[in-house]
């Protein structure tokens, strides 16, 4: 079965439309400070083996329309990737969580949920 390009990613059976950018180099931060001067950037921080945070990413992407032009959505495998999250959290001052969603706009953080909250605060957002 072709898992397309996300398969990799999210590591399981179920294929995504979601149109994710995948966060998967340090440098890439300093792309996301840009790009947030023109789009609201979302950051989601997902553990592939937790339960909640695959329940709630998957509610995110259900809840949500990733064809919005004025925002990119990326996405972090934190078991792959966790140095980025540790920088992100330095970076924009968040406190690293797991689940998390991330909203930066102008080059600073202008909300930020875990677990659960991203439903609702994403929903805010958009």
């Amino acid at each position: 079965m072709n898992m397309g390009i996300f398969g990799n990613i999210f590591e399981s059976n179920n294929e995504t439309n979601f149109n994710w950018i995948p966060l998967t180099e340090t440098n890439q931060l300093q792309d996301i400070v840009e790009l947030s001067k023109d789009k609201l950037v979302v950051v989601f921080k997902h553990s592939t083996r937790c339960g909640i945070s695959t329940g709630v990413l998957s509610k995110f992407e259900k809840l949500t329309d990733s064809t919005i032009e004025t925002v990119a959505f990326y996405y972090l495998d934190l078991l792959k990737y966790r140095t980025i999250s540790n920088e992100i959290a330095q970076k924009f001052n968040v406190y690293h969580q797991s689940p998390q969603a991330i909203f930066l706009k102008d080059g600073v953080v202008v909300n930020h949920a875990s677990h659960y909250d991203i439903i609702s605060k994403g929903i805010e957002m958009f």
